[in-house]
């Protein structure tokens, strides 16, 4: 493209020359500027997300998976990554964790997941379920930020270490920030286990329902 552009200027530079100008301030060839400015509705932003090739991942997936729910809710939930099944349905949390996280949603929080919204750090499913690398969480980043400027929720959930990490910049291990609340700009973040997690060790259910309390306690201030 750059070589291109080297080329139309040449030319038109020629061109002038040929007229008998020396000198011209006039700018013979301008490359139209992209507006990389994201869509202001979720519905814009989910059609851009569906037709994004940013990231190998969009190499290898099914179906985008942008996320689904309440458009003005209180309640975000972020989780890591779509898996197999929502890779085919292209919505986030169906199956087994899926089913997992409606009981915790309506069971402890005592609203229905219509109520929440639901979204991932990356859209599109890593292969083999892998946890998503820097590059793909970063390059897919955006989406998120967006989906949260457009929501504004006033609780994020964040479902295990990853997607806790990538929202905050903090590393620290999940089972020693789960639980607490942290202020960023203008919503709270309450991390805690991801529902894959509990799948696998369901001696952690408890301490997912002292997490749930919590987000209770703040939605009924």
């Amino acid at each position: 493209m750059k070589n291109l552009r080297n080329a139309l200027l040449l030319k038109q530079l020629y061109q002038l020359k040929q007229l008998g100008y020396k000198y011209t301030s006039v700018t013979p060839y301008k490359e139209d500027e992209q507006d990389l400015r994201l869509p202001n509705t979720l519905e814009s932003l989910k059609k851009q997300a569906i037709e994004c090739h940013l990231c190998e991942l969009s190499k290898s997936r099914h179906k985008v998976v942008f996320g689904e729910g309440n458009p003005h809710a209180d309640i975000l939930i972020i989780g890591e990554g779509p898996g197999t099944t929502e890779d085919s349905s292209g919505k986030p949390f169906v199956g087994r964790s899926g089913e997992l996280l409606t009981k915790m949603i309506e069971n402890v929080l005592h609203i229905l997941r219509s109520d929440v919204y639901i979204t991932n750090i990356v859209k599109c499913r890593p292969p083999n379920n892998a946890t998503p690398t820097p590059i793909q969480a970063h390059t897919c980043q955006p989406y998120l930020m967006k989906q949260i400027e457009l929501i504004q929720p006033k609780l994020i959930i964040t479902l295990g270490g990853t997607a806790y990490h990538y929202l905050t910049g903090d590393d620290t291990e999940i089972s020693k920030v789960r639980g607490t609340m942290h202020k960023q700009n203008d919503y709270t973040v309450i991390p805690t286990y991801h529902p894959s997690y509990l799948l696998r060790n369901p001696s952690a259910k408890k301490e997912v329902f002292e997490d749930l309390l919590k987000v209770k306690e703040l939605m009924d201030k």
